[in-house]
């Protein structure tokens, strides 16, 4: 008969999802399907003969940018490090990491109330403020005039990052950590510090990837959850 600890140790070995993982990280992606998540594209609901934008191809998820939405987690999370990899696989464009999100289609009738951090090409590391905000330091010279604040249509929601040359060149794969902790979300894209956030206004939820027009692959998905004192 096998011990607890024996069979355990069967399912790390045979299960690709905990399979090389260190303990405490979660994998939110097994490399063969989209098991933990789900679509919210909109021009799907009036159109159901559009390509579906998110598959998984040769073992990699895969964002193909159009129809555009978003792929969510069916878990919400705080105090967690997110990494991953990503890179565009054709033509540099535009896509993002959302976190803390919640209420879909909160923001012109697409994007779910969140905090995303920005995977744009030469743009990766910047916070957008979907209904949500966040705080930095230096913030007048990062978001522009005061007056202009805000988390909803017409305000200005942009944080600007703090470097201009941590991507990789196009074709190559990046790295990002996400690190929410509390009230506190700090981003590094391929180990260098880009933006580090603070006060926000949730502590929680949902993880989402976009289909923002450009086609994206991702691998390597992982969450460690953050043991607080």
């Amino acid at each position: 008969m096998y011990s607890i600890l024996r069979i355990l140790i069967l399912i790390c070995l045979f299960n690709p999802v905990y399979s090389g993982l260190a303990q405490g990280d979660i994998s939110l992606f097994n490399g063969s399907d989209l098991s933990g998540w789900y679509m919210d594209v909109p021009d799907l609901e009036v159109d159901s003969s559009l390509r579906i934008p998110f598959i998984v191809r040769e073992g990699l998820l895969v964002s193909l940018g159009t129809p555009q939405g978003h792929l969510i987690t069916e878990s919400s999370f705080e105090n967690y490090e997110l990494e991953l990899d990503y890179r565009f696989a054709g033509e540099p464009g535009n896509c993002g990491i959302l976190v803390h999100a919640s209420e879909p289609r909160a923001l012109y009738k697409m994007f779910p109330k969140s905090i995303e951090v920005q995977l744009m090409h030469a743009n990766a590391g910047d916070f957008w403020c979907i209904q949500e905000n966040i705080e930095v330091e230096n913030m007048e010279a990062r978001r522009g005039p005061k007056e202009n604040w805000g988390v909803v249509e017409g305000k200005e929601r942009r944080i600007l990052n703090l470097t201009d040359d941590s991507e990789n060149p196009l074709g190559e794969w990046n790295h990002v950590r996400v690190r929410c902790e509390g009230r506190e979300v700090t981003v590094w894209i391929n180990n260098e510090l880009v933006n580090q956030g603070f006060n926000a206004t949730a502590l929680r939820g949902q993880i989402a990837l976009q289909a923002e027009g450009a086609e994206v692959e991702f691998k390597n998905i992982q969450l460690r959850k953050i043991q607080l004192p």
